[in-house]
């Protein structure tokens, strides 16, 4: 008796009441938070950043690959690589809202959240931060325009709303461009929110805005190909051409390899040939008390960037699709670990203490409360529905996947007037019988 499997649309059904039941998870703990206050969680005066932060830089990392495809169409004439330059941008997108999400719930005070657009200090790196991803934001919102009205019927028939995206369509490279300095701008920015902190030695390295924009380079891409090749797999069809797949996973290869260099050379300096007192006890306090050295060098180091860059550039192994998503996967999940290893590791050190006296004050400690796991999961479940959603319904998002509607490059040279072309007929709904 041979075992029936459920058909795609089960499957489909399914997955999206997991992610219903994610989402209205999250929803429940935003509400207990913002009804009580950040004292519900674990964070504390001692150890203001903690999970939710982890969740906001992972976030917009994971997004940088929007900015990077686009540079490479837009800017460096690789029209090819258009093929999966809309999927990054929608996965920028997502990228960015879910970190302002993360943000909103840990301001503790989320009615001011607007009062950095109106109120400048423009001495603060964080204000920096905060008009560079306003502003990326509208960035991205202006490139997936043309894309939402190339995949509606209904749209293409409001004729001001088509020219508009012709009209975007046109000034994209110019887009592309803003997008592309916003993004570097603010990314090296994240890093020197830590690495310009003196009082706190452990953080404090001249190279850290360098190392987050590589390693966001290659989480970003990472992100967009995983999301793309899980999603040719579910779906049984080729979204993107093989050689566009091969050339973006030799991309994170060698941004993988990049960062690699950088990251073992600042070690080096802060941690091999410098004995600064102060970053010496600050890593001694966190190999005793913490698994730093072993998620540094083994999720880090080689999980997170030597094994992913050997598969992405080895051809015999980039060859294989699963060993792609496999790397890709490894490289998003080191990313990760980055990102809470560098947020977590200046808090737990104590800050008032004294070189050559060990241990003053006793280590900071910290665990997620459950509220703040719930909100980390409903945002990360706000991402993957909409992103669901988007490949069943945006049919321009991939523009050379099989069965994909013209793009807006096509007509671009119709005259204003003239009635929005026929759509070819659409494939079949993701997760179809």
């Amino acid at each position: 008796m041979r075992l029936q499997l459920p058909s795609s649309r089960v499957l489909f059904r399914l997955w999206l009441l997991l992610l219903a039941l994610m989402l209205a998870f999250g929803l429940a703990s935003a509400v207990h938070v913002l009804l009580n206050g950040l004292g519900v969680t674990h964070l504390s005066d001692h150890l203001p950043w903690g999970l939710w932060i982890t969740v906001d830089l992972s976030s917009i990392a994971l997004g940088a690959g929007a900015f990077t495809l686009s540079a490479a169409v837009y800017v460096f004439g690789l029209k090819q690589y258009e093929a999966i330059a809309r999927a990054a941008v929608l996965v920028g997108f997502l990228g960015y809202s879910s970190a302002m999400l993360a943000l909103f719930m840990d301001i503790g005070r989320p009615d001011r959240f607007y009062h950095p657009i109106i109120y400048w200090n423009i001495h603060s790196v964080l204000w920096e931060i905060t008009l560079c991803v306003v502003l990326y934001s509208t960035v991205l919102i202006t490139e997936l325009l043309p894309v939402v009205v190339e995949s509606s019927r209904r749209l293409q028939r409001i004729k001001p709303l088509v020219r508009l995206a012709h009209g975007l369509h046109r000034i994209m490279p110019v887009v592309a461009v803003a997008g592309m300095g916003l993004s570097l701008l603010h990314q090296s920015s994240l890093g020197a929110t830590y690495g310009i902190l003196t009082a706190r030695p452990v953080w404090y390295s001249p190279s850290a805005p360098v190392l987050f924009i590589l390693s966001a380079m290659a989480g970003g891409i990472a992100m967009t190909l995983l999301a793309t090749l899980f999603s040719s797999y579910v779906l049984n069809r080729q979204l993107v051409p093989a050689n566009i797949i091969d050339g973006v996973a030799r991309l994170v290869g060698y941004a993988c390899l990049a960062y690699l260099y950088l990251k073992l050379w600042s070690w080096a300096a802060t941690n091999y040939y410098s004995h600064v007192p102060e970053q010496r006890l600050g890593m001694e306090i966190l190999s005793e008390n913490t698994p730093y050295n072993y998620t540094f060098w083994f999720g880090e180091v080689l999980f997170g960037a030597v094994v992913p860059a050997l598969i992405m550039l080895w051809k015999r192994l980039r060859d294989n699709r699963y060993a792609v998503m496999l790397a890709a996967f490894m490289v998003i999940a080191g990313l990760v670990i980055n990102r809470w290893n560098v947020t977590l590791s200046g808090f737990v050190i104590p800050l008032d203490w004294t070189p050559g006296v060990r241990n003053p004050l006793p280590v900071n400690q910290y665990e997620p409360a459950l509220v703040e796991w719930g909100v980390a999961i409903g945002i990360v479940a706000y991402s993957w529905l909409a992103f669901t959603l988007a490949v069943r319904y945006l049919k321009a998002l991939y523009p050379h996947a099989e069965g994909a509607a013209p793009a807006l490059a096509d007509h671009t040279h119709d005259a204003p007037a003239a009635p929005p072309p026929a759509l070819p007929p659409q494939p079949a709904p993701a997760g179809g019988d």
